[in-house]
């Protein structure tokens, strides 16, 4: 404990010099902004600057890349409020009672109750990092190759189970991902794969590229053709405080919201935006006076906000002690952590103690500076979003397209960007989900490394995933969450909740 609580020190000592605040605050100040821009999101914020973080420090790359990741929660909650329009999926219950109080005149009371609840989710589920992470670290350490490929199936299925669409086609990415994912030269043979004699692809496809077109373009073509038009809030705010009775209701809400986004978002797959519902749906079950609920209620902003930042905080876990990404946004965290030569999982916490505490360290720090940053700018957010996406969407396009050639300087990467870009674009119009494709892409070709090793260390005998009790445990695990993937009253449920 001394040792853990020494590291925990010296991570602050690291994430608070001057360039990492600095980091920090531009990831929270682009994490709010993109939160509060409604279709942009932090996936395709971190698509486009993946490439500019290779030349930073790898601790400073990734407080800057975490910060907007959670930053976005705290900004869609601004939009949500003030004009009913989420700018994050996670935020679109919030929009219920939040926009409802706004109306009331409360929208000071309701923006400071989404600040406070977030900031204390935030910090309550960074504090679950720092204590359980080191303990995760080192019973992965008893994982061998065997177990993380049953583990990395598992993430897969997940992901495929809680995102859009319908099953078929969410595997169907996922597959198309792992197929783009082992394009190159094999590591082991060094024969060339699915390269079609193209020697700029012998090193395989970046992930730069695939990030950039599938979400930073794809995304933007999308939203820039359906040309909504934003209603932008006309009154003035009320103050930013809480009448007594209103903190009375909105504390333990907080509480509760904070208790079930730290739990589920360690899930693979859709944990965060499930969060916000579980925890207005059980605010509502527990209420005396459930009508109030969608007539303003502050509990029904108090709970959803707190879920989906703890979820947010503790989906980091699986990526800082197992390597494997919950949500896309780590994917592409993962990815950087690749680029920068680090090997995901739990000898980061061993090998690079400073990167693991710092990060850790950064959060906290982090969820300050985003109430710091998000209440005394309320009315510049607000301001932003009159922005049209005609104006947008040239300087987007100029930042990928200088991100993805900077990195090699090849206009390889820039015609890959490109047609994973018209793909993008070709498969949101079919409703195909392309998050389990990144997810295919990032965590297939580690699959397969696992999977043979796996094969070597047990002579090539494929019992070896049943005869080990922690493998044996995960392919348990699959075998349920197929089951229950199959059964009628949970594909019900699971369409009416991705619709």
């Amino acid at each position: 404990m001394n040792f853990q609580l020494e590291n925990f020190l010296n991570g602050f000592v690291l994430a608070s010099t001057w360039s990492n605040l600095g980091f920090a605050f531009i990831g929270c100040l682009l994490g709010t902004l993109i939160g509060v821009l409604p279709g942009i999101g932090p996936l395709a914020t971190i698509s486009m600057l993946l490439s500019l973080t290779i030349t930073l420090d790898p601790l400073s790359s990734l407080v800057m890349l975490a910060g907007i990741y959670y930053g976005a929660q705290y900004g869609g909650s601004t939009t949500a409020i003030l004009c009913n329009l989420p700018g994050e999926a996670s935020s679109v219950i919030t929009c219920l009672d939040g926009h409802k109080m706004a109306q009331k005149g409360r929208a000071g009371a309701a923006l400071a109750t989404a600040a406070l609840a977030s900031l204390f989710a935030g910090a309550f589920a960074t504090g679950l990092i720092a204590v359980f992470g080191p303990i995760l670290s080192t019973a992965a350490l008893s994982f061998n190759a065997p177990e993380y490929f049953v583990l990395l199936m598992f993430g897969l299925l997940a992901s495929v189970v809680f995102s859009g669409g319908t099953f078929v086609k969410s595997l169907s990415m996922a597959c198309l991902g792992i197929l783009f994912g082992v394009v190159g030269t094999d590591v082991e043979t060094g024969a060339m794969r699915y390269t079609f004699r193209l020697p700029e692809l012998s090193e395989g496809i970046g992930v730069v590229a695939v990030s950039m077109g599938m979400f930073g373009l794809a995304e933007i073509i999308m939203n820039l053709s359906k040309g909504t038009q934003r209603q932008v809030m006309g009154y003035k705010l009320s103050s930013l405080w809480l009448t007594k009775d209103e903190f009375k209701r909105a504390a333990p809400a907080a509480g509760r919201g904070t208790a079930i986004g730290s739990l589920l978002g360690i899930l693979p797959g859709g944990g965060i935006v499930l969060s916000t519902f579980a925890a207005y749906m059980f605010e509502r079950r527990i209420s005396k006076d459930p009508q109030s609920f969608g007539q303003g209620a502050i509990e029904g902003v108090a709970a959803p906000e707190a879920a989906n930042n703890a979820a947010a905080q503790t989906s980091f876990i699986p990526l800082l002690t197992l390597g494997i990404p919950t949500t896309p946004t780590l994917a592409l965290l993962l990815g950087a952590m690749i680029i920068q030569g680090i090997q995901p999982g739990p000898e980061v916490m061993i090998k690079r103690p400073d990167l693991f505490w710092g990060l850790i360290a950064s959060m906290f720090i982090g969820n300050v500076m985003l109430v710091i940053i998000n209440l005394p700018l309320i009315s510049i957010w607000v301001q932003i979003l009159k922005v049209p996406y005609r104006i947008l969407f040239p300087v987007i396009l100029v930042v990928c397209s200088i991100g993805a050639y900077s990195l090699e300087n090849s206009t390889m990467d820039l015609i890959t960007m490109s047609m994973f870009a018209a793909m993008g674009v070709l498969f949101m119009a079919l409703k195909f989900p392309p998050i389990p494709l990144l997810l295919g892409f990032i965590l297939g070709p580690l699959a397969e490394e696992s999977l043979r090793r796996a094969m070597v260390i047990a002579g090539g005998d494929a019992t070896v995933f049943l005869t080990r009790p922690i493998s044996f445990s995960i392919v348990i695990m699959i075998a349920i969450l197929l089951v229950v993937t199959l059964m009628p009253a949970f594909k019900a449920r699971r369409e009416a909740f991705v619709e």
